[in-house]
Order: C-alpha cells, then sequence, then structure tokens
C-alpha cells in the first residue's frame, strides 16, 4: 500500500499543487495561517512574489527563477481556491479564460488574420482589446476615452510602471513634445518647482512636485527607449553592493564617522567593484 502523499506524487503536477492547497484550506485539518487568508490580505504576497521574479528574470538564475515562478503559481492557485470555495469561479475558470483570451487576441495565429510584424501585431491587439471593452459596456470602442481605459490599466500597477503605461499610451494619441529637447525644458521646470515647494516647507506639495519630476523622468526614458523600472533596480543593486563594502571597511559601525571619511570609502569600494568588472569581463 502506498501512502496519501506517495499517490500525489504520480498527480499531473499543477493538480497536486491545486490537491495541496485545498488541504491547506482545509477547515478542519488545514493550516491556520492559510485558512485566515483572503484576496484582499494576500494581494501584497502577489506584488511580492510578481517581482521577485523580475529580480530572478534580472539576474539570469534559472533555478532561481523556477522557484519564483512557483511561488508566484501558489498565489494564483490560492486565490482561484479562494474563489472556488465560495462558489465564484475556479482554475480550471482561470486556465479557460486565459486560453479563450490568447485565441481571441492573436487572430494571424489561430484564425485567418495577417500581421506581418511585432508592430503589426501590437496594434491588432490595442484594437481587440478596445472593442472587448466596448462589448463588455454595449457601446462602440470608439466612445471610450483614453482616460478611462488608462485608469483601469493602471490601477493595479506599480507608480512606476503605471507612469510608463500613461506616457506611452498618451503619446501614442498624440500627446507628446516634438522633439527631445522639450522633455529635457519639462523635467527642468519641474525639478525647479519641486526645489521651491522643498524650501516653502510644504510637505504635501513638496510631494506633488516631487511626482511630477519622476513622471517627466519617465517620459525621458520612453524617448530614449530604456527602462526606468530596471534602471532603479541596477541602482538599488549597485548601492548595496557599494554600501556592503563600507559596511565591511568599517567593521559593521558607520554611527560618529564624518560624511568625508564615509565617501572616502565609498569612492573606493566604487572603484574596488568596477575594477573587479573589468577582470571578470576579459
Amino acid at each position: 500500500m502506498t501512502s496519501g502523499g506517495e499517490e500525489s506524487q504520480h498527480q499531473d503536477p499543477l493538480r497536486r499543487l491545486e490537491d495541496l492547497v485545498a488541504r491547506l484550506r482545509d477547515p478542519q485539518a488545514g493550516c491556520p495561517w492559510d485558512l485566515e487568508q483572503t484576496h484582499q490580505s494576500l494581494t501584497p504576497y502577489v506584488l511580492e512574489e510578481a517581482h521577485e521574479v523580475a529580480d530572478a528574470i534580472r539576474h539570469g538564475n534559472d533555478k532561481h527563477l523556477r522557484e519564483e515562478l512557483g511561488d508566484l503559481l501558489l498565489q494564483v492557485v490560492l486565490h482561484a481556491r479562494i474563489a472556488k470555495e465560495e462558489k465564484r469561479f475556479d482554475l480550471n475558470d482561470v486556465a479557460a479564460g486565459i486560453s479563450e483570451k490568447l485565441i481571441r487576441r492573436h487572430p494571424h495565429v489561430f484564425a485567418d488574420a495577417e500581421a506581418g510584424d511585432s508592430a503589426a501585431v501590437r496594434v491588432s491587439w490595442e484594437a481587440i482589446k478596445a472593442q472587448e471593452r466596448a462589448d463588455a459596456r454595449g457601446d462602440s470602442a470608439s466612445t471610450s476615452p483614453l482616460s478611462d481605459q488608462l485608469a483601469g490599466k493602471v490601477r493595479g500597477q506599480p507608480a512606476l510602471a503605471g507612469a510608463m503605461t500613461i506616457s506611452r499610451k498618451a503619446a501614442q494619441a498624440g500627446f507628446e513634445w516634438e522633439e527631445m529637447a522639450g522633455v529635457w525644458s519639462k523635467v527642468n521646470e519641474e525639478l525647479q518647482e519641486l526645489k521651491d515647494a522643498v524650501a516653502s516647507g510644504d510637505k504635501a506639495h513638496a510631494q506633488e512636485e516631487l511626482g511630477d519630476v519622476l513622471f517627466t523622468l519617465v517620459n525621458v526614458a520612453r524617448w530614449c527607449g530604456i527602462s526606468p523600472e530596471e534602471g532603479l533596480a541596477g541602482t538599488n543593486q549597485r548601492f548595496l553592493d557599494r554600501f556592503s563594502r563600507v559596511e565591511a571597511a568599517l567593521g559593521g559601525d558607520l554611527k560618529g564617522r564624518s560624511i568625508h571619511e564615509l565617501e572616502r570609502l565609498w569612492q573606493q569600494a566604487k572603484q574596488a567593484i568596477r575594477r573587479e568588472s573589468l577582470e571578470h569581463g576579459s
């Protein structure tokens, strides 16, 4: 005879995961923590796991990526399980829905439409999405204001990603500078307004102006074809790499050190990391 655990190992892996989550959520024999969870309480974990997937991709570590994708998949299965318990939908409905959406939005693959390149695919994709929204409302696609579409699209996005989405879509609609010089002029204008707001001591105003500066810098990134999210993630990592060396040089104790000493050690760490990078690259 085999145990229940041994039998479960012969299941389809996705169904096994679904059964494990169901057991964790069992009212009599489940895990107290898992039983307490709701869609709302799990939201921070969904975002955290998605960011960890992105981090694994940035570092190119397949083992790490596989693990983080599993953590994200667990969140999907948990949410589907909670919905199933409330008789709203289940994991099969989730899979069926995304399958139907893929077929509907790729008529050049699953039907007779044509798309010669990725740009044509994007145009078709956006047109189909717009029609889907119109059908859901029961009106024509042309009556949907772009601002309404964007409000729904960015609602669940991190602020930086949402700013890029808004910037890109607004530019596609014609709300755009004629040349890069106009973007830089706006950056300088917003930066001066931030300085003035900070000097005034009005924190609420300063926060608004900081948001304006960041949004304008996102426009710079869009014009240059670079990712603000990737740029900031790289800066975070570089800071931590350098900061760890400063800490090591001081035995982990930064208190009482002058800014000049800390800056000197910072520059030494920066140069050492650059030198090691060059040696590794050669």
